[in-house]
């Protein structure tokens, strides 16, 4: 069931982005994470964009993301790379999803449901370089390079994949960047020692950040997200050439004259000054509007930019359109990519103190996404 909003997601901005990157690579692959319902701009139609602009691979955090691809026909190499016990992994490896391990628990896990289903499935190896988050410690790689190759032997699995993930590539100079990128080699030559780092194998740690920013983080395949969607990675450096590809648009509600001193919304935040035109724009909290956007984030609307008026409700806000004209059913712009006076995302996010990623992936499943400039022409 949707509501009259629009997440607009021009899919041309898309396969531009996708090829901005792929050129930026300098001759790395390009694995497209379209993890979180690609960010929220919708995972079937914008991962077949993805791949016809210039991708050769995609990744998702989960495998029940991976999975919905394959039920949509997309053949693909797919990397699932947050894997918790109890998941599907010998459907996954059935449907030729690549995993990762950072752990011997989880690498003998994932070949057992390999043995299960007969087949070898296709690993990388994930080491923790300085995040503290996912992958395997220094101290236990070892370990895991050489259970790994007992598997290998075995032939259970397939080492296809040495990866990591970089904490701060997002802030230009952070000491932490050198330091990550000198404990994966690191691991990179221990793996080579062992023995588990053959030509075929693909070392990976660029995020957008990196592949933008960072030549020597870029090794066989960069794994842009963020950027792929037409926002910045690293918002000081510019936009770089990326399109931002969501348009967040609603219809007015209801348009009506209220006189002075009206409080709007629960707890009154907002009062009206004089005599106005209120206007309910039907999207709330629970399709991503964020609570906090109350008498911060602002609009277009009638052609003009309006600050949000009053709390934020679940499901609708209101804005002060003062005397200018707005009829119900007229279009309200949340944002876009501001070319015509709309807020951008990044306006969104920098007003709310928070970052790009968390304004488009919290918009809600009500939310209808309407995909515009379909195919490769």
């Amino acid at each position: 069931m949707a509501t009259p909003a629009q997440a607009r997601v021009d899919l041309a901005a898309i396969r531009h982005n996708v090829a901005l990157l792929k050129e930026r690579a300098d001759g790395a692959e390009l694995m497209g994470a379209v993890k979180a319902d690609a960010y929220g701009h919708g995972l079937v139609p914008v991962s077949e964009a993805v791949l016809e602009g210039g991708a050769s691979r995609l990744g998702t955090a989960f495998v029940m993301e991976a999975l919905a691809l394959r039920a949509a026909g997309v053949t693909a190499p797919i990397l699932s790379w947050l894997v918790t016990p109890g998941e599907p992994l010998a459907e996954a490896i059935e449907h030729d999803i690549e995993l990762s391990a950072s752990d011997v628990r989880l690498l003998d896990e994932i070949a057992a449901a390999a043995r299960r289903t007969g087949r070898t499935v296709r690993l990388h190896l994930e080491a923790d370089t300085g995040m503290s988050r996912g992958g395997c410690p220094s101290a236990t790689w070892p370990e895991l390079l050489s259970r790994a190759l007992e598997l290998r032997a075995e032939g259970v699995v397939e080492i296809v994949g040495l990866w990591s993930h970089l904490a701060c590539a997002d802030i230009p100079g952070h000491p932490s960047i050198e330091r990550q990128l000198e404990a994966f080699d690191a691991a990179l030559k221990l793996a080579e020692q062992a023995g588990a780092a053959g030509s075929h194998v693909i070392r990976h740690i660029a995020n957008s950040a990196a592949t933008m920013t960072l030549p020597a983080a870029r090794y066989d395949l960069v794994r842009p997200g963020l950027a792929m969607y037409g926002l910045s990675p690293i918002p000081e450096l510019g936009d770089f050439g990326l399109r931002p590809a969501m348009t967040l648009v609603a219809r007015a509600g209801l348009v009506k004259r209220v006189p002075e001193g009206s409080g709007v919304s629960y707890g009154h935040l907002y009062v009206t000054e004089r005599e106005t035109t209120l206007a309910l724009v039907p999207l709330g909290y629970a399709d991503g509007v964020l609570r906090h956007a109350t008498g911060l984030a602002e609009v277009l609307a009638g052609g003009r930019r309006r600050r949000i008026a009053g709390r934020v409700c679940m499901d609708q806000f209101m804005i002060d359109m003062g005397d200018d004209p707005l009829a119900a059913g007229d279009e309200v712009v949340l944002f876009g990519p501001g070319d015509g006076g709309e807020p951008t995302a990044q306006e969104w996010a920098d007003t709310l103190g928070t970052i790009t990623h968390e304004i488009v992936t919290r918009i809600g499943s009500r939310v209808r996404r309407v995909y515009e400039h379909k195919g490769s022409e």
